[in-house]
């Protein structure tokens, strides 16, 4: 029974995605103001980056992903929020799945070697950022033993995936992002009573969308 829902995501991922339309329900008002009619757009100068979705099952056969704290850091745009493993490509990396299966390794200590990849989503730009975001999909046949990276990772969440399927869990709150900046109305995760919003929540409902539970 492990192996039935990896299969279907394996199976969900090879096909068609949601794509963008299934992003954009998790998006601010103040995202979709950014990017306007050249939402598709996608600057010349804009830096690459992959993260994952990293999936396993715990000792009660619940289906669990992972999600990290960032520390607060003054240089960093995401300073403090929940995201995904990941990190940006260089070109020693080679392969954009080399880098999400780098970052899972080094911010949550997971061996690289026992992930298999199970596909990826639809790349997102983040223009507060000037990211563009390559979401992989990977499982790990067993729970890991997490191993926060030092300096860069604040904390490790584990949540159920039932939680990203369960509409109740999906709220909108009023943003404070300091230096008198405040976003309404933002849509969001409520994973451990933590706001899971922006690009992590965006990508995550393209999951959602693209794979029955």
């Amino acid at each position: 029974m492990m192996h039935n829902w990896i299969d279907k995501v394996s199976t969900a991922l090879s096909g068609p995605l949601p794509g963008r339309s299934a992003q954009m329900q998790m998006a601010s008002l103040r995202r979709l103001a950014e990017l306007g009619d050249t939402q598709w757009t996608i600057p010349d100068n804009a830096r690459v980056a992959s993260v994952m979705i990293l999936l396993y099952q715990d000792p009660a056969a619940h289906w669990r992903t992972v999600l990290i704290q960032r520390t607060q850091n003054p240089h960093d745009r995401h300073s403090g929020q929940i995201s995904f493993p990941g990190g940006s490509w260089d070109p020693t990396d080679g392969s954009l799945e080399a880098v999400a299966l780098r970052e899972v390794e080094e911010e949550i200590g997971v061996d690289r070697q026992h992930i298999a990849l199970l596909g990826r989503l639809t790349e997102l730009y983040i223009p507060v950022s000037n990211f563009l975001v390559h979401p992989f999909v990977g499982h790990i046949p067993h729970e890991p033993a997490f191993v926060p990276q030092p300096g860069e990772v604040a904390h490790i969440l584990t949540p159920s995936v039932d939680v990203f399927y369960d509409h109740s869990y999906r709220k909108t709150t009023d943003l404070n992002l300091g230096q008198g900046l405040t976003i309404k109305d933002v849509p969001y995760f409520d994973v451990d009573n933590r706001v899971v919003w922006g690009a992590t929540a965006m990508i995550m409902n393209e999951f959602v969308a693209a794979v029955e539970k």
